[in-house]
Formats: C-alpha cells, sequence, structure tokens
C-alpha cells in the first residue's frame, strides 16, 4: 500500500534538494496504466510535450497550469483534470505535487467483441 502524503512529503524534499527542481516516482505500473507522482518547485517546467492515448492529472498540492490549446487551465490541490489530446506541459505556480495517471496503450476492439493488437505511442 502506498501513503500518497508520504510521497508528496518525499517528492518535494527531492525537488527541493535537486538542481532542476522536480522529482517523479513511479507508484503504479500495471501494464498499459501507469501512475506516477510528480514534484515541482514553484516556476519549474515539464516541457511540452506528446499526450499518451488517455491520461489525468490530479493536483495533490499547489497550484499548477496545465499548458495547451487554448492557453491552458490552472488546477488547484484537490482538482483533477483529464490532460488534452495534443501536446501539453505543466507549470508550478507554487510548490506544487501531482498524480499523473496515463493509459499508455488502448486495444482496439475487434469484430465480435475480442481485442486486437494493441496500439502503442
Amino acid at each position: 500500500m502506498v501513503n500518497l502524503e508520504t510521497l508528496v512529503r518525499d517528492r518535494l524534499d527531492d525537488a527541493r534538494a535537486a538542481a532542476h527542481g522536480r522529482s517523479a516516482h513511479l507508484v503504479v505500473h500495471d501494464g498499459p496504466l501507469r501512475q506516477t507522482v510528480i514534484a515541482l518547485l514553484a516556476d519549474t517546467m515539464l516541457d511540452e510535450h506528446n499526450a499518451p492515448p488517455a491520461a489525468s492529472l490530479q493536483v495533490l498540492r499547489g497550484r499548477v497550469r496545465l499548458t495547451g490549446p487554448g492557453g491552458g487551465q490552472e488546477l488547484t490541490a484537490g482538482q483533477i483534470e483529464a490532460i488534452p489530446h495534443a501536446r501539453h506541459g505543466l507549470r508550478a505556480l507554487e510548490d506544487a505535487v501531482v498524480l499523473l495517471t496515463a493509459v499508455t496503450e488502448v486495444r482496439e476492439p475487434a469484430p465480435g467483441g475480442a481485442a486486437r493488437e494493441a496500439v502503442h505511442t
């Protein structure tokens, strides 16, 4: 069992000790499912990158701006948002910790309901 409060505290401590002001820890890796706790110090960014097939971002502490089409969206502790299916980035508006949940592949349904080959991104 994972204690999110402990992970939040540890990731923030690691981010404060890191030259780049970031820290991440993969919490769940189950097939195509990934959950990662990411800490960013104020004004630190994750540069723009491509979106996985499906993902959400939950803010555990602090305040962030999810950048992307239309200028992005500000999120605060307790909020969760689907990540856009387009290039996007993340900027910490204050020291922040987020839980990124991502699905890295999607199985396409075949005729008759069976799953076909996985589509990877």
